[in-house]
């Protein structure tokens, strides 16, 4: 019997880590990419998708390459890396393996975000470059579903963490920061705002989910998340508490600090009725990231 291939764009990221490790466990061939780890190269640069594509015509295919970030000074590599990107694999993958199942990451910042549960009929807003370049990659895998009938499936994710997260985001910021403290370090967590809620999901749970969604036919997108809302504040006592520390003694509150939001939760209905439900709980995640229980 045939081994089942897998491609990954972005295999580097935390993501990549955990549905590599899972695609492994499940008897499948993964072959990685990214600038730095794998087969090297940039998913922004069609001849090397296509080369990809055409050389192991995969069974699998996911585009989890991105820069994970909303500033505008990264209007080009958001473009290049997810809009780009994403019409090379489609288009590579139309020519050279047309019965590929295709995996776009998609993202919660793509929403027009009034505070209320996001799912899959929340308009889109293009509140920034990453925002613009998620839209655009979603339209994309639309065309090519539609009028080349191929099987793609947009996953928007909403937040997920890990211990291989950078320190640019905040969930990772907090941990580092009160892992210093605890070391001895005379330094204090600066933070902007205490009150935006946000979902604590666990990036192996989250892979998990497109793992399921690719293999089925019944969805083709769906935001994918916990529905489950926590604050800044709670993370940090929970992280503070795992260290033993008394969190007020060592947070510094940035003045005029403007959030990007104040909640952002989502409404998981449609993945959940796959039978897909996330196994870590707000705590475990703090514990896993507290101790880098990788």
């Amino acid at each position: 019997m045939k081994k089942l291939k897998a491609l990954i764009f972005g295999i580097s990221g935390q993501d990549g880590f955990y549905l590599s490790s899972l695609l492994k466990e499940e008897g499948i061939e993964v072959i990685g990419s990214s600038r730095t780890q794998g087969i090297k190269g940039n998913v922004g640069d069609l001849f090397f998708v296509e080369y990809l594509i055409k050389e192991h015509s995969p069974d699998y295919i996911f585009h989890l390459a991105a820069d994970s970030s909303t500033r505008h000074s990264l209007l080009f590599d958001n473009h290049r890396s997810i809009s780009t990107g994403t019409l090379n694999i489609l288009e590579s993958s139309r020519i050279h393996s047309p019965e590929s199942r295709i995996f776009l990451s998609g993202s919660a910042m793509q929403f027009d975000n009034k505070g209320l549960p996001i799912d899959e009929n929340t308009p889109f807003a293009g509140t920034s470059p990453y925002s613009l370049a998620r839209i655009h990659s979603t339209y994309a895998g639309r065309y090519y579903r539609d009028f080349f009938g191929m099987k793609i499936f947009t996953g928007f994710l909403f937040n997920h963490d890990s211990p291989l997260r950078s320190e640019s985001h905040i969930n990772q910021k907090i941990v580092k920061t009160v892992q210093r403290i605890k070391a001895g370090e005379k330094i204090k967590l600066e933070i902007g705002n205490l009150d935006v809620k946000k979902e604590f999901n666990f990036a192996g749970d989250m892979v998990e989910a497109i793992w399921t969604l690719v293999n089925q036919d019944e969805i083709t997108e769906c935001v994918i998340g916990s529905g489950v809302s926590y604050s800044i504040k709670e993370w940090i006592a929970s992280c503070f508490s795992i260290a033993e520390l008394e969190w007020k003694d060592h947070v510094i509150l940035l003045d005029n600090f403007v959030p990007e939001y104040q909640k952002l939760v989502s409404n998981p209905g449609l993945i959940k009725s796959t039978g897909w439900d996330p196994r870590t709980s707000f705590k475990d995640l703090a514990q896993k990231m507290m101790h880098l229980d990788i």
